[in-house]
């Protein structure tokens, strides 16, 4: 209750800024400008239902543009990656965001056939980046795909075996079926990396090794029945009704100042 205060008391604080803004020049109006941004950003910061919503926004967004194609699966796409951009800028660690957000740049870049120097890679390169410095590891392995197709053998090997050593590498299978790697599947250092991959057959015992396990005579007596006392439900919270916020808007005399 007093967080929802003091964020509305913020928020009517940055649009009196804006205001203000508006009716000076120069400096004196950036300041203003600069003091009203700064008061939107500290009404949804870390706020974890709005970065949760956007984020799953732009999932939605970015799934439903693979079911699409041409300009309309561009469309999508580009929404996809507003609310992803807005979901950082209020998380700058939001780890799903700088992910997908990357995904999203070579999903485009593959729709509108892009070389592999292309700025929309440059753009997936750098968000897989920040996912690795939120969480390491957790995007090398889209680095690695980016490397492969811009023919960086010796990256993309360091980005690979970064994602194996933080266990992010996908299925064997998929590694060969993904068609990022092309570049890199007739190497050795690849086909090497793929076999260590692969756990080894375990060999069947010999008969000398075979040995048989004393049969174990039954208890006619049952076990008894573990009980458990019931555990009680958590309270469902109430929810708390606030009205809802007023929010100052420049009246039409201030829009022909």
């Amino acid at each position: 209750m007093i967080g929802s205060f003091f964020r509305k008391s913020k928020l009517k604080a940055a649009i009196s800024h804006v205001n203000k803004a508006r009716k000076r020049e120069g400096a004196e109006a950036d300041h203003h400008f600069d003091s009203a941004y700064k008061g939107f950003s500290e009404v949804i910061d870390k706020d974890l239902l709005f970065t949760e919503t956007l984020y799953n926004w732009g999932f939605a967004l970015l799934h439903q543009a693979k079911t699409k194609s041409g300009d309309e699966a561009v469309k999508l796409y580009q929404d996809a990656i507003e609310k992803f951009s807005f979901c950082r800028m209020i998380n700058a660690d939001s780890l799903g965001a700088a992910i997908d957000g990357g995904v999203v740049y070579m999903d485009l870049a593959r729709l509108k056939g892009a070389a592999p120097k292309d700025s929309l890679y440059d753009k997936a390169l750098a968000l897989f980046q920040e996912a690795n410095r939120i969480q390491s590891g957790s995007a090398s392995y889209n680095l690695a795909c980016i490397h492969a197709l811009r023919n960086d053998q010796e990256a993309c090997l360091s980005a690979l075996e970064d994602s194996r050593d933080h266990g992010s590498l996908p299925l064997v299978d998929d590694i060969l079926a993904d068609s990022d790697l092309d570049n890199m599947k007739s190497h050795h250092w690849f086909i090497d990396f793929v076999e260590s991959l692969k756990v080894p057959e375990e060999p069947e015992p010999t008969p000398e090794e075979k040995t048989s396990e004393p049969e174990v005579e039954a208890s006619s007596q049952q076990p008894a029945a573990e009980t458990k006392e019931p555990i009680a439900e958590p309270e469902k919270a109430v929810p708390v009704q606030e009205e809802p916020a007023t929010v100052e808007t420049p009246t039409e005399e201030e829009d022909k100042k």
